[in-house]
């Protein structure tokens, strides 16, 4: 009788196979959290800016509509659409046809801030 015991090796990880797997998994974690905010930051922003659109678009409809012939000077005014306040400034530009001028408006989402939307129209003299 062989008194010794054999060991069988056993098949396994190691501790440091282990925590090199739990940072690999951990950095891929990180990125893929990363990305997940960059396109929730995208997708917020691409609304503002459809939103501001659709404000500048029913603003130029509604200065047409009212049929005032715009000062060349900045005029400011609020929309209220989605649930927020939206910050609208236009103004006239000469054409070389007195009967027309170019309407260019601009739409923020904060007061005096930077434009999200931008759009012009021509209207006629009324």
């Amino acid at each position: 009788m062989n008194r010794f015991i054999s060991f069988k090796r056993q098949a396994g990880m190691t501790l440091l196979e282990v925590m090199l797997a739990l940072v690999i998994m951990a950095t891929s974690g990180v990125a893929v959290m990363n990305a997940a905010s960059g396109a929730l930051n995208s997708q917020a922003h691409l609304q503002n800016k459809t939103f501001a659109l659709w404000v500048a678009s029913n603003g130029l409809a509604e200065l047409k509509l009212q049929k005032i012939w715009p000062s060349a000077s900045w005029r400011y005014d609020t929309a209220e659409f989605a649930d927020a306040t939206w910050y609208l400034r236009y103004k006239s530009v000469e054409t070389g046809d007195n009967d027309f001028k170019a309407l260019d408006i601009e739409v923020s989402d904060v007061k005096d801030g930077r434009a999200l939307a931008y759009m012009r129209t021509y209207i006629a003299k009324p």
